[in-house]
């Protein structure tokens, strides 16, 4: 493989249509994006590169809107190799309006390797091939234009490596039998990219302190995140420019009645008290009459001893098997899931257990050692 490959520079829709053609016949393509994204809440395309073995294509968004044929060739066609594609997912799916599949994600098949659950694509690129990629342009200007030479070399090496990095790793996971197991894990993230919008009202779980609200505390930071969610999407801010989640957890906390004690927050601005004061006092106020059989579910605090000691045997059966397979615990499961079969376990609710190959391995297991703490 050459570091100077061909590239091609696509700034019409007629050459992306051609570009298509070219490629629509092949089996697999490499993707990848350059994008914007530290002042809006949508990322901003700035460049569009794949290839399929051949010249490595550079498509300009700020000029070419997605055509029908590079739509058809994201969303149906030939499998499309990303590396930590979950931003790209986004930047794809907010300029052509589709979701691409089918799909494999590098990264995470050099994890189900045992290897590194999070290897970059350079260290990813050396690994598998030798060559050492330049690191330049790392964080480069990809709203500029014209692209230096140097940018397009990187853009293009992004993808050209990608087609032989899969050749490596689907011989290897197909010899461990773990193929399958690939498969089954990007099709969860071809779901999980399709869900985004409808997850919206789950981004408050993501608050590591959550276990310290009362449920109708919880309920009003329920309530906040997700009028901000449609905010920053409506306003095209970034969540954090708009109310950063410190702020909304101690209005969640203090739950204040009136603008004299929203003010009185910590870090709030003053501007954003006369902006949007009167919509969060409506939404703590939402929480307050909300009836009680509706309320969340208070969580458990993870300092108790009940609690440590499911974490503790929980962890020893994904360390366990995580170690028997030769991956990383994180791999197998993640804390956030434990976190969610230890409250569930605390409260005698159906347990979300993991499925799949992860279920068949983990499943009883699991189970089993929640049963086995209970009854000490």
């Amino acid at each position: 493989m050459t570091l100077t490959p061909e590239i091609r520079w696509i700034d019409t829709p007629e050459a992306l249509d051609t570009a298509c053609a070219e490629v629509a016949q092949a089996e697999v393509i490499a993707l990848d994006t350059e994008f914007f994204r530290e002042k809006t809440f949508h990322p901003v395309p700035a460049l569009i590169q794949f290839s399929a073995g051949g010249p490595a294509w550079l498509v300009d968004p700020l000029v070419v809107d997605c055509t029908d044929s590079f739509r058809r060739l994201l969303g149906e066609g030939p499998l499309k190799l990303l590396h930590a594609s979950s931003e790209d997912l986004e930047v794809l799916a907010h300029w052509a309006g589709v979701t691409v599949a089918p799909l494999v994600d590098t990264q995470i098949a050099q994890a189900l390797l045992g290897e590194d659950p999070a290897m970059g694509y350079q260290r990813l690129v050396q690994h598998w091939t030798g060559e050492t990629l330049p690191k330049d342009e790392t964080r480069s200007d990809w709203l500029q234009r014209p692209l230096s030479e140097s940018q397009r070399l990187y853009a293009a090496l992004d993808v050209v490596f990608l087609l032989e990095v899969w050749e490596h790793q689907r011989e290897a996971l197909e010899r461990q039998g773990r193929r399958e197991w690939l498969e089954a894990d990007c099709r969860e993230l071809m779901a999980q990219a399709l869900r985004s919008d409808e997850a919206d009202g789950q981004w408050f779980r993501r608050h590591r302190q959550l276990w310290r609200l009362s449920p109708r505390q919880i309920e009003a930071y329920r309530l906040l995140t997700t009028w901000r969610e449609g905010e920053a999407r409506r306003r095209n801010l970034p969540r954090g420019w708009l109310f950063n989640d410190r702020v909304l957890y101690g209005i969640a906390e203090r739950m204040p009645e009136n603008r004299y004690q929203l003010a009185e927050i910590d870090d709030i601005k003053p501007s954003q008290v006369k902006r949007d004061g009167d919509t969060l006092l409506g939404l703590v106020k939402q929480a307050r009459q909300c009836e009680a059989v509706a309320l969340p579910a208070a969580l458990p605090s993870p300092m108790g001893a009940e609690y440590k000691r499911r974490m503790k045997a929980l962890k020893r059966v994904v360390n366990v098997s995580a170690e028997h397979l030769g991956l990383a615990p994180e791999v197998l499961m993640r804390r956030r899931d434990l976190e969610a079969l230890i409250a569930a376990d605390l409260v005698s609710e159906p347990l979300p257990l993991p499925e799949g190959w992860r279920g068949e391995r983990l499943a009883a297991p699991l189970k089993q050692a929640l049963d086995e703490v209970k009854a000490e």
